[in-house]
């Protein structure tokens, strides 16, 4: 455990480095308050604190930047919690009460909110389809050969699947199969259709049958990534701002990351501990998102380690429980 002293200077290294993203010198540091102490003594603990691994000094004439595990520190121990000011606290709440339409919408909008807060990109994982009550059901031709499958969900998505059909499937045999499956599956779960009674119609049946195995492949997760040339930007080299981006095309990854790190229990994953190699210079801060006492999604921000902690970690915890409450209205 650090001494008094060696905490409040890295502290002070930290929010530097943060509000400035440039190494930071002992003389900057010793002119800071709550320090008190000569250049040369700061100096002196920024040593010791660069052998115990909280700081590092990337140039031999620079000053010093903090760690993986100095921020790490300062989010454990220093970082009190911040109450997000009136203004942005009202602008989040404006949001959701405004909050209407399609779920996918929504969970696009928020993930843009989120970046526009934080200056970070932001993930948004809304909850699954499957498990969600079917509301209607339709077949609508977009061809003479093709078709699509439009389920509305209790949760406010749509899905939407495109099936092949016959060239000699009727307008009038296209309307009875959406009909059948407007009444067979008004109220059930796509996890829950496995199939429908039959009808007399073979022509109907088969149609019925095809749009019911598409609708299973749907139900997947709704994730929303917004402002990742925003985190790009945060960083002066190529190759690392190519690795992030590209990352976060990656769905499955971004999806993954998140649930490990709320697995976990973390609210905080930096640098390395995500364990997502192209992301080693990016922490993420992440809370779930509950309706009904039920884990349904999540919600988070990713950017450079050198990230506003207290102010990333309030707003996710802000928006996430808007958006679980919101999501709970229905």
């Amino acid at each position: 455990m650090l001494d008094d002293r060696k905490t409040a200077i890295l502290s002070a290294v930290v929010q530097e480095y943060i509000a400035t993203a440039q190494p930071v010198g002992s003389s900057h540091i010793a002119t800071a308050s709550g320090i008190g102490v000569s250049s040369a003594t700061v100096r002196n603990e920024m040593a010791v604190l660069e052998q115990e691994g909280f700081l590092i000094q990337p140039h031999t004439s620079a000053g010093r930047i903090p760690t993986d595990k100095g921020y790490r520190f300062f989010v454990d121990h220093l970082a009190s919690p911040r109450t997000l000011d009136a203004a942005v606290s009202r602008q989040i709440g404006d949001f959701f009460t405004a909050a209407h339409g399609r779920l996918e919408e929504m969970l696009y909008q928020t993930s843009d909110l989120l970046t526009r807060l934080t200056h970070n990109a932001a993930v948004v994982v809304g909850p699954k389809s499957e498990a969600a009550t079917i509301r209607s059901a339709q077949l609508v031709r977009l061809s003479s050969s093709a078709a699509t499958v439009v389920l509305v969900l209790g949760n406010g998505s749509v899905e939407n699947e495109i099936i092949d059909i016959d060239d000699s499937v009727t307008d009038e045999s296209l309307s009875a199969a959406s009909s059948h499956l407007a009444t067979s599956l008004s109220g059930e779960t796509l996890a829950g259709v496995v199939a429908i009674a039959t009808t007399d119609d073979p022509v109907v049946d088969t149609l019925c049958a095809t749009a019911i195995a598409a609708a299973r492949t749907s139900g997947g997760d709704h994730v929303y990534v917004g402002g990742a040339s925003t985190v790009a930007q945060a960083f002066d080299a190529v190759d690392v701002v190519r690795q992030v981006l590209h990352t976060l095309e990656q769905q499955f990854v971004v999806v993954s990351l998140v649930r490990d790190i709320v697995d976990r229990g973390m609210s905080v994953a930096i640098g390395v501990e995500h364990g997502v190699e192209p992301l080693s210079a990016c922490s993420v801060v992440v809370a779930p998102v509950v309706v009904d006492g039920e884990h349904v999604g999540s919600v988070g921000v990713l950017g450079p380690t050198r990230m506003n902690y207290p102010q990333a970690l309030a707003t996710v915890d802000v928006v996430s429980d808007r958006l679980g409450r919101r999501l709970g209205e229905g």
